[in-house]
């Protein structure tokens, strides 16, 4: 059962980034960014373990995160920059979007400024939906281009690396953990069931 409904996720990323490589991470990434829940922390790190394979650069993984994520940061940002808030709050709930992630982004571009959408992308959550209150902000568009890319850049490297790192001891590890296999698909689970109920609870 457990594997049944993960794997509609997992071979959704692995099969993408295997079929379509640097374009394929991209594009995952930007479906993320777009508010989407797809979870880059499956997304970069499988990208990380090809990089132990060979089939990447570690550099060229994290390059292609960051871009993707941009990508997709640049439609909740014009989607906020047009419609303001009451737009989003109309219409985020189809993507999972709620009332509560938007206060949780707002206060947070409050307290950061100008540095929000750089802190914010490298933070669960929040880096999903902190393009909204920079796009009600009026942010001027290539300040905040820059920040989501740095910052988006760091976030992919990092899982990226961790992925690579886990990749390198893979069999080590498969064999000495093996017996927590159905205890991590199990968090897995009740983390994305968890994710969406809070979500479709509060809107």
């Amino acid at each position: 059962m457990l594997e049944t409904i993960l794997s509609p996720i997992i071979n959704f990323v692995t099969n993408t980034i295997s079929a379509a490589g640097y374009i394929g991470i991209a594009v995952l990434m930007a479906i993320e960014s777009a508010a989407i829940p797809l979870p880059s922390e499956i997304i970069m790190p499988f990208a990380g373990f090809l990089v132990h394979e060979g089939r990447f650069t570690l550099f060229g993984a994290a390059l292609s995160g960051a871009i993707g994520s941009v990508l997709g940061s640049w439609v909740i940002y014009f989607i906020a920059l047009k419609g303001g808030r009451p737009l989003v709050e109309r219409y985020g709930h189809y993507v999972f979007i709620s009332k509560s992630d938007l206060d949780k982004a707002d206060g947070f571009f409050k307290k950061y400024g100008a540095w929000s959408t750089f802190i914010g992308r490298m933070l669960p959550i929040v880096r999903t939906y902190i393009s909204v209150p920079a796009g009600i902000a009026k942010t001027p568009f290539w300040s905040f281009t820059l920040a989501a890319f740095v910052g988006s850049f760091i976030w992919s490297y990092i899982l990226a690396f961790l992925g690579m790192k886990l990749g390198a001891h893979w069999e080590s590890l498969h064999e000495q953990l093996r017996g927590f296999d159905v205890a991590i698909a199990i968090l897995i689970v009740l983390s994305l069931v968890w994710y969406i109920w809070r979500h479709i609870r509060v809107n």
